[in-house]
């Protein structure tokens, strides 16, 4: 029988068995880290937009509200897409959407043009972020889901981290401070895409669906049931690390500048830097550890950090704000990285680009809400006073799920004794 026979008849599998190759997974990766730099980049750089442009801080929260809800609702349209039509066009499909959104923003001259690239940007992430976390799972070289999502939950950390901080310094030091990462992340774009284009193979079989009725009507993103507790258990962790994540995006590096009395943009980069760079380090460092310890200790690093930034806004001291955000950002790595290798590991592969759009869906809510939320409430009490108040929540989420996570794990030891002394009831003793 011939393997395309194989791969339409009714008991094969859904995706083609056989190691992934080195060189697709890392491009893949590789283009998952620049979409998210992308995202990152226009952070340090609004405060510029709002001088040249005369626009208030509201516009610019509708600006960043733009950009998640372009993500969200990519994700919910498009959030099984990969399943239905194949990883590569999806994946080629959101990198032509980057580079069209980064051509808005080089010939921008507004607000209303900065709003449409943000809105571009935020389609092209939600439409490839979706399809990359699961092409990374069935592209390594040994099928290992845990160093798939390893690589998933770093890139995104760090494709922020670099995405800010080199476009703070970009601004900051070379010329066409407002064009110059765009040209830069236009030309890695185009290359990554050729790259893609070449060598990363099809992991899915193409099903036989008219594209385009596929394309015009919303995905039904649904969860099986079999990995239900282990999805809520990730979305718990996840709104915890990416609601610091989003507070410290809105409101840190206003704080910084605060603090560190430095009118700089690579102070918001290093700001970025210390919540999502040190994230994605914390991740690498911890590797090892299982998803579930690392949600715990990521949650409870995310309580003190929390607290310790809050302390350093009532004493105004720079070294501790340093401190705790680096602790937040341990925090937010761990969380994430656990969230995130529970939900991959769990998910089918027939349905895991859908899974995963759904997880994604919970994180770009998590990350926005709270830089929406902050702008419209700091307007009414004052930056320090909303700074306060998000971090007690985010603290109050981290602690649910740091609960939450502990109960299950209880009851399941529990479970799996119970049905430990069941089958030694049931077998016969061996007797010599």
């Amino acid at each position: 029988m011939s393997s395309r026979a194989r791969a339409s008849s009714p008991g094969a599998p859904d995706h083609p068995a056989g190691p992934g190759s080195a060189s697709a997974f890392w491009a893949v990766a590789a283009a998952m880290v620049l979409t998210l730099a992308a995202g990152g980049a226009p952070s340090p750089l609004y405060v510029d937009y709002q001088a040249r442009w005369h626009f208030s801080s509201a516009t610019l929260t509708v600006i960043y509200a733009l950009y998640a809800g372009g993500v969200i609702i990519t994700l919910l349209f498009t959030g099984g897409l990969s399943d239905r039509v194949g990883r590569r066009p999806v994946l080629l499909g959101g990198m032509a959407a980057l580079m069209v959104s980064l051509l808005v923003f080089l010939v921008a001259d507004g607000a209303a043009w900065l709003g449409a690239a943000r809105l571009l940007q935020g389609l092209a992430t939600g439409t490839f972020t979706g399809a990359a976390g699961a092409a990374l799972a069935e592209l390594h070289p040994r099928r290992d889901s845990r160093i798939a999502a390893l690589v998933n939950s770093t890139s995104m950390s760090i494709g922020i981290a670099v995405g800010a901080l080199g476009a703070g310094a970009l601004a900051e030091w070379a010329p066409w401070p407002l064009h110059t990462p765009y040209l830069l992340l236009m030309v890695i774009t185009v290359a990554l895409f050729t790259v893609i284009a070449i060598r990363v193979p099809e992991t899915v079989p193409t099903r036989c669906r008219p594209l385009l009725s596929t394309l015009l009507r919303p995905q039904r993103i649904s969860i099986p049931a079999r990995m239900r507790k282990e999805f809520v258990t990730g979305c718990l962790g996840v709104l915890a690390a990416c609601s610091a994540a989003g507070l410290y995006l809105g409101l840190g590096g206003s704080l910084a500048k605060e603090l560190l009395h430095a009118d700089n943009h690579v102070v918001a980069g290093l700001v970025i830097l210390a919540v999502q760079g040190v994230g994605g380090l914390a991740q690498l460092g911890f590797s090892a550890m299982s998803a579930r310890v690392a949600s715990l200790l990521g949650c409870a690093a995310l309580i003190v950090g929390m607290f310790v930034v809050t302390t350093s806004n009532m004493i105004s001291s720079a070294a501790l704000f340093l401190l705790g955000s680096v602790i937040t950002g341990i925090g937010f790595g761990l969380a994430f990285m656990g969230t995130t290798r529970l939900v991959t590991q769990a998910a089918p592969a027939d349905q895991r680009g859908q899974v995963l759009a759904a997880y994604f869906v919970v994180a770009y809510l998590a990350i926005s809400v709270p830089v929406i939320g902050a702008g419209v409430v700091s307007v009414q009490i004052g930056l320090s006073a909303t700074f306060y108040l998000f971090a007690g929540v985010v603290s109050l989420i981290a602690l649910t799920t740091l609960v939450s996570t502990l109960m299950a794990r209880r009851i399941g030891r529990a479970q799996q004794s119970r049905a430990t002394i069941v089958v030694g009831a049931h077998c016969p003793r061996w007797r010599p």
